[in-house]
């Protein structure tokens, strides 16, 4: 039996946190969430998540400035952004930046569970539990 995947939901937006927490951890995966960036470098720091979903529009700081502060100190982390405001040069700045992968809000759940395997699979090499 492999580990559940361990993820870190960070989104000011507590509906979206709420209801992927639930349906995840009904999947079988570890959740925890943090609704802006200075709470989810707490819990990176900690050494929990494996894999990141980071909003791009947070309260106290721009997801993209997030994603850089997350990637400059633990740049193996793998990290999907998420933003309700479709930008092509933010989906080529987050890729130049370390994002594994880039979404759109809202994104269907199956889509996102699929997105998250996939970069932990490349991340760490493994399945991770479904």
């Amino acid at each position: 039996m492999t580990n559940p995947i361990h993820i870190l939901l960070v989104d000011d937006e507590i509906d979206f946190l709420e209801n992927t927490a639930k349906r995840l951890t009904r999947r079988g995966y570890e959740v925890r969430s943090a609704e802006n960036c200075a709470a989810a470098l707490d819990i990176v720091a900690s050494g929990w998540p494996q894999v990141i979903v980071l909003d791009v529009m947070l309260p106290d700081r721009d997801g993209i400035q997030c994603l850089r502060e997350i990637k400059q100190q633990w740049p193996a982390m793998a990290v999907i952004l998420l933003t309700g405001h479709a930008s092509i040069q933010t989906g080529l700045r987050s890729l130049e930046y370390g994002a594994n992968d880039y979404c759109l809000k809202p994104i269907e759940f199956d889509v996102l569970v699929e997105k998250i395997r996939i970069v932990f699979r490349e991340a760490y090499g493994g399945e991770g539990k479904e």
